[in-house]
């Protein structure tokens, strides 16, 4: 990617609930007029010069006005800046235009998608548009996924220091968490289910772990979908309502690293209920929100994603008997708090790292080591290995 272009990065859906929020987040860490030139995107001018003075950020900041439905706003959006970070879902409905016009541009892009189907789509359709423009296209840059995905590259790393080798067995177990998912997370799922709806045939690409590598399948993997009591952990664990998301994405990283954990990796994810039997007692107060009647652009008080937080656990081990445990924490509710420090701080990590190469990649892959850094250093989470 050519120098040429003014910014190096733009928000767009700058005015909507996580996009301020990002914008917030660029402004308190980065300024304007730093070593970043970022811009905010939306459909509406008066929208966004109100977004703009209500976080007091400086005027100075580029406006720019793009929409979904008129492609050459889009393209000359994407042609001005070198990253294009997007928080305007459901994907399927308002993301596939903007995802064409970076892969085609060159341009690298970020998102917060949690929708499969769509991703799988659009993989199967720009991947190698974007290998050839050098396009680091990279989807699910918020709590789905990359806690997990890179809480499970975290222990790899520290497996290969420690054992010379990664552990072809993983579980990832969130442990603790309070807070809700965004009205985009509900209207991802419910745009999901409605092409499910549509096409019934689609179901088993939302059921299949495997369904983001395409030409390879490795074995089965455990569903995750009841109440079970696991004797080495020395508790019952329950479904967990993201795992669907995050470990098709695990496994494409897998696939995209060469197959650093193994072609036999196993992974799943499940919430930790603690050592009393959640089917007698009835454990409600680690999951998710789902309030399936929150809307795009609607979100909790400061207050309340200030009051979140989450921890998970990732448990390795291999046939030898030997484990390693890292545990990822965040210090804000997952689905907006955390989720805008964690894709800002993705962007950036975009930006100052080599290009590297092009394609519809996974976090990994895309960032590695460098993110981790960074997330620690800028986001509030954490990243530690259990001696």
């Amino acid at each position: 990617m050519t120098d040429s272009r003014d910014l190096d990065l733009i928000v767009y859906g700058a005015t909507g609930f996580t996009g301020r929020l990002v914008c917030e987040h660029l402004n308190c860490t980065y300024g304007v007029g730093g070593d970043y030139k970022w811009g905010m995107a939306g459909r509406s001018l008066s929208k966004l010069e109100k977004v703009r003075d209500e976080l007091s950020i400086d005027e100075n900041i580029p406006l720019i006005v793009a929409d979904t439905n008129d492609v050459q706003t889009l393209e000359k959006m994407v042609s001005s800046t070198k990253v294009l970070l997007s928080t305007v879902g459901p994907y399927r409905t308002y993301g596939s235009e903007l995802v064409k016009a970076c892969a085609y541009t060159g341009t690298d892009y970020l998102d917060l998608c949690g929708e499969p189907l769509w991703m799988k789509e659009m993989i199967e359709k720009y991947d190698g548009v974007a290998k050839n423009s050098g396009a680091r296209i990279v989807f699910s840059c918020g709590f789905d996924s990359i806690p997990f995905e890179m809480g499970v590259f975290f222990l790899q790393n520290s497996a290969k220091k420690q054992l010379g080798a990664t552990l072809p067995r993983v579980k990832g177990r969130v442990k603790s968490l309070q807070g809700t998912v965004s009205g985009g997370t509900v209207a991802s799922f419910t745009a999901t289910m409605k092409s499910v709806e549509e096409n019934p045939a689609l179901f088993s690409d939302l059921a299949n772990p495997f369904a983001l590598t395409e030409g390879f399948t490795g074995p089965e993997q455990p569903l995750g979908d009841k109440n079970i009591y696991e004797d080495d952990l020395k508790n019952w664990s329950g479904p967990f309502r993201m795992a669907p998301i995050n470990t098709k994405n695990l496994h494409r990283s897998n696939m995209l690293l060469g197959h650093l954990y193994g072609e036999d990796f196993i992974y799943d994810e499940m919430l930790l209920l603690g050592t009393e039997n959640p089917d007698i007692i009835k454990k409600d107060d680690h999951d998710l929100s789902f309030d399936m009647s929150l809307k795009p652009g609607e979100g909790p008080s400061k207050e309340a994603r200030e009051a979140g937080f989450y921890v998970v656990d990732f448990i390795g081990s291999n046939a030898n008997g030997d484990t390693i445990k890292a545990t990822v924490g965040g210090d804000r509710d997952p689905g907006y708090g955390s989720t805008a420090k964690i894709i800002s701080e993705a962007a950036i990590c975009l930006l100052e790292g080599p290009s590297g190469k092009g394609g519809i990649l996974t976090p990994a892959p895309a960032m590695g080591m460098a993110l981790i850094e960074r997330l620690i250093k800028n986001a509030g989470m954490t990243f530690t290995i259990d001696q």
